[in-house]
């Protein structure tokens, strides 16, 4: 397949994922992003600089718990992205500043990812109470935030892989992304304070069964109806 034919391609799975089915979308954005690590393809043969930096945000509650922070970082890294939390009296928005399509591409497998990490969570305590009986509420808390901050562990391990194998920016271009995030903050965004998140107390077991099955975690499911070659 050519060039040209790969960036149509990309052109075609991006509108995809715009489509109002939310598992569609995720697996079309998904699938432009391994395109354009698999071929090396420079940003800025999708006009990167006429596009510039922007950013696409996910509303959830106002506390944002531990694991839900960790799950934006690493996903923001993976797709190359400054993530901000902003806080109101009613919610939080989680906010994807990057280049492109990475910023759509970012909310949509953070969607995906925070919900298959809450299945799983909801599966693990299921099958402990069907081997100890049913857990008291404290206790049942405590269990699945040490599971979903493992989960998030395996996650972060597994992307990281991935990036390294495909990066998601060629190495010329890092720069060029790095300069308009930086300079889209300048614009947009006021002064960021850091907030350093307090050590966590885990239970063991749940934790390294999180671990392992966020490791294995499909990231990017096989999706039946993509654009044709």
């Amino acid at each position: 397949m050519t060039r040209e034919r790969i960036i149509e391609r990309v052109r075609k799975l991006l509108a995809l994922s715009n489509s109002s089915n939310e598992h569609e979308a995720a697996l079309a954005a998904a699938h432009a992003q391994r395109l354009l690590a698999e071929h090396n393809l420079a940003m800025s043969e999708l006009e990167m600089q006429e596009e510039g930096a922007g950013e696409v945000e996910l509303k959830v509650a106002k506390t944002v718990p531990k694991w839900l922070s960790s799950l934006f970082a690493t996903v923001a890294n993976a797709f190359d992205c400054f993530p901000i939390v902003t806080t109101n009296q009613e919610h939080s928005r989680l906010r994807f500043i990057g280049v492109g399509e990475d910023p759509g591409v970012a909310a949509c497998t953070l969607q995906f990812l925070i919900k298959e990490l809450r299945r799983l969570a909801s599966g693990y305590l299921s099958s402990l109470e069907l081997r100890d009986n049913k857990l008291p509420p404290a206790d049942r808390q405590r269990i699945r935030t040490s599971y979903l901050l493992g989960g998030v562990h395996g996650i972060r391990q597994a992307l990281q892989a991935q990036k390294a194998q495909t990066p998601t920016t060629s190495k010329a271009l890092v720069p060029v992304k790095d300069a308009l995030i930086r300079q889209y903050r300048e614009e947009h965004v006021g002064e960021l304070r850091t907030r350093r998140s307090r050590s966590s107390t885990v239970v063991s077991e749940a934790f390294h069964q999180g671990r392992q099955d966020g490791a294995s975690l499909r990231l990017h499911p096989t999706m039946k109806h993509l654009p044709k070659e």
